[in-house]
């Protein structure tokens, strides 16, 4: 949440902190600003409410240049997104932050600064920051650097911060809590930002800030200190994927680019896996803890909670290892009572999900015998923080509803179920039809996509509804429950998800004509179960879309639309199923007009509490 941009350079920077806003507006788009300090030592700054594109609009009508400064896109936590509440904030006249996070204890502060003579014109917690660091520099004549650690020092809860003064034209300073920041190297000039895709564009090396770290950087000098205080060097990591891999190309919306980049998000995070036998895959140490394994626990937010839930049906069903799954704000909160050998695994697609890497620093000593964290991006403090890990390689996302993350957290859930169930058991001919359905899902995901045509005809349905209900049984529960979501968070349509065999235990009451009901309906087991579920809604007068294969025996009629989807092998449904929701999501929304990539009140990066 919130995206920061900072540069210190020998050439103007202005657009260089544009571009990074560009690129991390998916973080946040309630309000920008960037505040820079001119060749005369001048502090300027422009902020304006509203998305990246304002503040571009308000540096056409007025100018400002500088080498060194900093730049932000916000997602309000604390006051409304108005101008006032924007950043940077600024102490007086001379000092600019920009902060992502939440400082807990702001009002103690905030009263005590005003003790001090200090006024306060914004509503956000972040101004109290600003002007503990006009205090810092002017009353005990601190350098910028010994500021900056006196003022963290101070702070309660989760930052990530960028910091300039006009005292130090040449420096940048800037700290970090709960909450990622990375440092971009350049010849001459240093970067910082809250992801290093906003960076890509003026530099391939990075260094990746740990926990409690402050930076000093000058255009020719960098220095990292660790929580102790002492000097430290952190090791500069080379990005070696495309720098504009972001960028839309033929594509209308990034969430449209990213359904349809699935194919190969899905053979790239397949291809490392082809060897159950590759332990060697997941960290040094992975022998051993699967070894042991007897339980899995499951630890997520949001999709990547979808995901998790998708997986225990595999776990159970193919590895035989029982399986929890449970929501990380949650987890963390309540007193647990682990079984022996349980291995913790935490999903996030960034890896800086605030809640869920709350949830793996709180495990108790020896509660689990390993952490293996499932992430899209290698350098993440989730990775870094755990035991093991296993890496998608979905790419960037860029849209804020997760498409091509979620099917590569379910392939990489399968490729940990194999490992797991070659260890425990699993019949060699089981374990050939998973590989073999494995090897055909980038192709069965082609196919879905090409039923994007009538996806979109189908989606005309939902238009003008404002509320529609979802249902699944078994595996497919979850992935009703990712379809619902897809459509709320794009659409703003009120959608739930039920396990179809609770229809007739509340959610019944709901069903007339005007509440459309999405049904995934695969030729399995249950089907039979399911058909009755449909029935009730037909004799209720409801108006069912059904997302079924041959073996379903479904047909369309006048108060039920069928979409037959292809025939593929039983383990890879979900994902492919998936795909389909995916793309029903998007033309609801983009029949709606929302703004498809940019959802109103939500952020990409969970990065606050």
């Amino acid at each position: 949440m919130c995206g920061i941009v900072a540069a210190t350079a020998s050439r103007e920077v202005s657009e260089i902190l544009m571009e990074g806003l560009r690129r991390l507006e998916y973080r946040g788009y309630d309000s920008a600003g960037l505040a820079l300090i001119s060749p005369s030592a001048a502090l300027q700054m422009h902020r304006r409410p509203g998305k990246v594109q304002e503040l571009e609009h308000a540096l056409r009508q007025n100018p400002i240049a500088g080498f060194n400064g900093i730049a932000h896109t916000r997602w309000a936590t604390h006051g409304e997104p108005t101008e006032l509440n924007a950043h940077p904030h600024i102490s007086g006249g001379r000092v600019a932050v920009v902060h992502n996070g939440i400082i807990e204890n702001h009002c103690k502060l905030r009263d005590e600064l005003k003790s001090q003579g200090y006024r306060f014109y914004s509503d956000t917690d972040t101004e109290v920051i600003a002007h503990l660091l006009h205090y810092n520099l002017e009353k005990h004549e601190k350098s910028l650097s010994e500021a900056l650690r006196a003022v963290v020092q101070d702070l309660d809860g989760a930052f990530a911060l960028a910091a300039l003064d006009i005292a130090h034209p040449n420096q940048i300073v800037a700290s970090r809590r709960d909450s990622p920041l990375v440092i971009g190297v350049g010849i001459g000039e240093y970067f910082i930002a809250s992801d290093q895709l906003a960076l890509r564009q003026v530099t391939d090396r990075f260094i990746y800030l740990e926990e409690n770290d402050t930076v000093l950087v000058t255009p020719d000098f960098l220095e990292v200190r660790d929580a102790s205080e002492e000097v430290v060097q952190r090791k500069i990591s080379q990005i070696t994927s495309a720098p504009d891999e972001n960028m839309l190309g033929s594509y209308s919306h990034f969430m449209q680019k990213e359904i349809f980049e699935q194919p190969e998000a899905l053979r790239a995070t397949l291809n490392q896996a082809n060897d159950p036998e590759n332990l060697g895959l997941f960290g040094p140490d992975t022998e051993k803890a699967f070894d042991e394994v007897k339980a899995i626990q499951i630890v997520a937010c949001g999709t990547s909670y979808h995901a998790g839930l998708v997986a225990r049906y595999w776990l159970e069903e193919l590895a035989g290892i029982p399986c929890q799954v449970e929501i990380a704000s949650e987890f963390r909160y309540r007193k647990r009572v682990t079984q022996p050998s349980t291995i913790l695994i935490t999903v996030s697609q960034s890896g800086e999900t605030a809640d869920t890497l709350a949830a793996l620093r709180g495990i108790r000593p020896g509660e689990f015998i390993a952490s293996l964290a499932i992430s899209n991006v290698d350098n993440s403090t989730l990775v870094r923080e755990s035991d093991l890990a296993f890496l998608t390689k979905a790419g960037a996302e860029v849209g804020v509803a997760s498409t091509k993350a979620f099917t590569t957290q379910l392939a990489s859930f399968l490729s940990v179920t194999l490992a797991l169930g070659r260890r425990n058991g699993m019949k060699e001919d089981k374990e050939k039809e998973i590989l073999s359905a494995l090897d055909a899902l980038p192709d069965a995901v082609s196919s879905v996509l090409k039923m994007d045509s009538q996806i979109r005809h189908l989606s005309a349905q939902f238009t003008r509804r404002n509320n529609v209900l979802f249902l699944g049984r078994g595996v497919y529960y979850p992935v009703a429950m990712e379809g619902a979501l897809k459509l709320k968070e794009i659409s703003y349509i009120h959608a739930e998800a039920y396990a179809a065999g609770e229809l007739k235990h509340g959610p019944l009451a709901l069903v007339d004509e005007d509440m459309p009901v999405v049904a995934i309906a695969p030729g399995d087991q249950l089907i039979e179960k399911l058909r009755s579920n449909l029935e009730e809604v037909r004799a209720r007068g409801g108006q069912l879309s059904v997302f079924a294969d041959p073996n379903s025996g479904l047909q369309s009629s006048s108060d039920l639309s069928v979409l037959m989807m292809p025939n593929c092998g039983e383990f890879i449904k979900p994902i492919v199923y998936t795909v389909a929701l995916q793309l029903l999501a998007y033309y609801v929304a983009l029949n709606k007009g929302t703004d498809v990539d940019k959802p109103r009140n939500l952020a990409k990066s969970v990065t606050v509490e």
